[in-house]
This record gives C-alpha cells, sequence and structure tokens, in this order.
C-alpha cells in the first residue's frame, strides 16, 4: 500500500476534519493539520492529500497559502472539501491549480456536503444540516481508496 498523508484545516464545525480522520483510517494514512504542515518530510509520502473547507468558492486562505510555498515535484496528490453545497468542480478547482503549480500530479478531487453557519447562512440556522454524514464518510473512504490503486 502506498504511503499517504492527509493534510487537512477544518475551522467551523469540524466537517473537513471528519472527512480527514475517515480517509485516514480506510487509508492507513498519517493526518496533519495545516499547523503541523512544516515539520512534515514530502518525500517520505507517495500519495497527499490537501483539503479544507470552503469560502466564498475556494478552500481557506490557510490552505491555499501553506500549499503555495511547497514544492511537491513529483508527488501525487488529491483534494478535498467541505461546503454548505458540496460542489467538487467549482470549489476544488483553486487548489487544484496550486498544486500542479507547485509541481504535483493531481490524480483527483472529493467534495461533500458540511454544515454551514457562515454568512447570512447563520441568520437561518445554517444549511446542510446533519452533513458529512454516513453516506458522505462512505464515499469519502472509497474515494481514498481509489486514490491508492
Amino acid at each position: 500500500m502506498k504511503k499517504c498523508l492527509i493534510v487537512y484545516y477544518s475551522y467551523h464545525h469540524g466537517n473537513t476534519k471528519k472527512i480527514a480522520a475517515v480517509m485516514a483510517e480506510a487509508s492507513g494514512a498519517e493526518l496533519c493539520t495545516i499547523d503541523e504542515l512544516s515539520s512534515k518530510k514530502f518525500q517520505d509520502y507517495e500519495l497527499i492529500g490537501f483539503g479544507a473547507g470552503i469560502a466564498y468558492g475556494k478552500h481557506y486562505d490557510k490552505l491555499l497559502q501553506a500549499v503555495s510555498a511547497l514544492d511537491l515535484r513529483g508527488k501525487t496528490a488529491f483534494v478535498f472539501s467541505t461546503s454548505g453545497s458540496g460542489k467538487a468542480e467549482s470549489n476544488n478547482a483553486t487548489l487544484m491549480e496550486l498544486l500542479q503549480k507547485s509541481g504535483a500530479n493531481v490524480a483527483g478531487s472529493f467534495a461533500c456536503k458540511g454544515f454551514d453557519t457562515a454568512g447570512p447562512f447563520k441568520l437561518i440556522g445554517g444549511i446542510a444540516k446533519g452533513h458529512p454524514d454516513a453516506a458522505d464518510l462512505e464515499a469519502a473512504r472509497k474515494f481514498v481508496r481509489e486514490m491508492l490503486r
């Protein structure tokens, strides 16, 4: 099995942390928060996942800034996110582009809904209540297993 690292930033409700933990359990990956990132030696890993919640259509800036400073030449990476909408293609595009600029081969992208009370959603009690749910967690397991093939 490929040696895998999952780097994540989970801010509001722990949605992304739940997805990262399930992916780590399913893949035998090591989990790493964005704050622990500087101590990691990327050459030790064959597959690296990067994920965070989404704000204004892209991953949180803290993750984007960290990735833009990395040298990932020759590494295989994947992207994941949680958001009120759960849209993968549009929400994950910025991080995928940054990873490619850092030299990584981006092998895949995963997104699911996550409970969201940011901005105006707070006024209505939030959106995507109950997410990530059991189906989201199972989809995350399936996705990371595919990335290991």
